[in-house]
């Protein structure tokens, strides 16, 4: 009897054991079906996010010609003075521009931002081109909040400093006073070639004073409160000098662009067809018009959800819309917008979002770029940045290709987009097709500064091959020309061309 019991109790435990086994196992398999579930609709969320950036972004051939041709109406809007054309198409009374024949000694002005630059620059004819000397000067921060006296008497100071420095390769004709050029670029109501009173202050600047008034005279009484003999004889914009550099180096350039932290375009039109001009027609027949193009507008624009958010939530919603889509300061905050998208639908960096992805402007244009350019087979390099910038210590491969990706989408839209309005200018200039008449090809050079298109050679390279492709078979005789700091080599050659003295020795 007691060994009949403990058959059966043996029994009872070890199905009870089994059937424990049993359940242990079942709840360990719906575990898995469940994290394998959750898994997918993970997966199955990011590929929806991605699948909506790469129709939102998508940038067709057909699509940027009817851009391009907005541009284009836009650039004759703009030229008739139309109040409610967003393409201001400014005046900048750059109707000489350098032959290569300009001899002497100039000076230039460069003020942008913190910092402004001072060149010299010796110009010896073709036979001997430009020597050049420069000092950067930083800003105190305290002048870029103080009064217009302040700071003009500051870089006054600076600019007799480095007069001091001339040596013996630099020589000024006895009788003359030394000209200078001044690159200004902030937003200027230019009245002649060397006048013009400031709109508004930017960059962070904020003077008291100066709003309305005439930025040549204020540097001119600041100069001769200084002592120092010099006279402005070209005030222009970073895009208008860099035209005049390029042409300087390449007669053949028409367009000058800049793609950089921010972007503008200039090029030289004839002078006839601009409307809006009353005054006598420049003997050189020809204007240089500065387009202010970040401002374009067209309901062509591939504007995604992420660029309608950034936009709202600028210091300047509803403006410089095309400059938020193709420059450097806004391309690597839209993919920040993308990756947070998938940060909180997708759990694209695991459970938690990362504090840092939801900063504003956390991810620069700069890192975006590194990121893009990683070409180890694990991305190793990409994920030390996502590591740096956004405190992810460790990113899935996955995540890695994906960001990729999303840096990839972004640029290349800018790069088409940017693309397009050159091709624009170009339609407009009627310099994108084959002479009809069997005439030679005319050499078209477009002059480019600025670090975006500088440094971040996909964007460059994509920038290139679809203005090549929007050109067809007249891509042969269009050139991309890379202008580094021509904007500050630029105004001194502006200041020889619209020099006061009529024959440059």
């Amino acid at each position: 009897m007691a060994k009949g019991v403990v058959v059966g109790t043996a029994v009872v435990v070890c199905a009870a054991a089994a059937a424990a086994a049993v359940g242990v196992a079942v709840v360990v398999s719906r575990r898995r079906k469940r994290s394998r579930d959750a898994e997918a609709g993970r997966r199955k969320k990011a590929s929806d996010v991605i699948e909506e950036v790469e129709q939102a972004f998508a940038t067709p051939t057909p699509l940027l010609r009817g851009i391009a041709d907005d541009m284009v109406e836009e650039m004759e809007r703009g030229l008739r003075a139309d109040p409610h054309a967003p393409l201001k198409m400014l005046i900048s009374y750059v109707d000489n521009l350098p032959t290569g024949d300009e001899h002497g000694l100039f000076y230039a002005l460069d003020l942008g931002g913190t910092n402004f630059r001072v060149l010299r620059v010796q110009l010896g004819g073709k036979e001997k081109r430009a020597a050049q000397q420069y000092v950067e000067v930083a800003i105190p921060p305290h002048l870029m909040v103080g009064t217009s006296a302040e700071l003009f008497d500051f870089i006054a100071a600076e600019l007799e400093r480095f007069v001091g420095t001339e040596g013996d390769d630099f020589h000024l004709p006895e009788g003359r006073h030394r000209e200078l050029g001044f690159t200004f670029s902030f937003p200027v109501h230019q009245t002649s070639i060397s006048s013009g009173t400031l709109i508004k202050w930017t960059k962070g600047f904020c003077i008291n004073g100066t709003v309305g008034e005439d930025v040549v005279a204020e540097l001119s009484m600041a100069m001769e409160r200084q002592g120092l003999d010099m006279k402005v004889t070209a005030l222009v914009n970073d895009t208008v000098g860099t035209l005049a550099g390029g042409i300087y180096a390449d007669n053949d350039v028409v367009v000058a662009v800049i793609l950089g932290t921010g972007t503008n375009a200039a090029y030289v039109e004839h002078a006839t067809a601009i409307p809006k001009w009353n005054g006598l027609l420049p003997k050189s027949g020809n204007m240089v018009i500065n387009m202010e193009w970040g401002n374009f507008k067209s309901d062509r624009l591939p504007r995604s959800d992420y660029d309608i958010a950034l936009d709202f939530e600028s210091l300047n919603p509803g403006e410089q819309i095309y400059e938020k889509m193709i420059s450097g300061m806004y391309l690597g905050e839209v993919v920040r917008r993308i990756l947070l998208r998938l940060a909180h639908d997708a759990s694209l960096f695991g459970d938690v979002v990362p504090t840092k992805l939801e900063q504003l402007f956390v991810l620069r244009t700069p890192d975006m770029s590194a990121m893009h350019h990683d070409t180890s087979h694990d991305l190793k390099h990409l994920g030390a940045k996502l590591k740096d910038i956004l405190g992810v210590a460790d990113t899935t491969l996955e995540a890695r290709y994906i960001t990729l990706h999303v840096c990839d989408k972004v640029a290349e839209r800018g790069a088409r987009l940017a693309a397009a309005g050159i091709y624009g200018i170009l339609k407009k200039l009627g310099r994108d097709r084959v002479p009809s008449d069997g005439s030679p090809k005319q050499r078209t050079v477009v002059a480019v500064d600025g670090g975006l298109f500088e440094h971040y050679k996909k964007f460059s390279a994509c920038v290139e091959a679809t203005l090549a492709d929007l050109l067809g078979e007249a891509a042969p005789s269009v050139v991309i020309k890379m202008a580094n700091d021509g904007s500050g080599i630029g105004a001194a050659l502006l200041a020889a061309s619209h020099s006061q003295y009529p024959v440059v020795e």
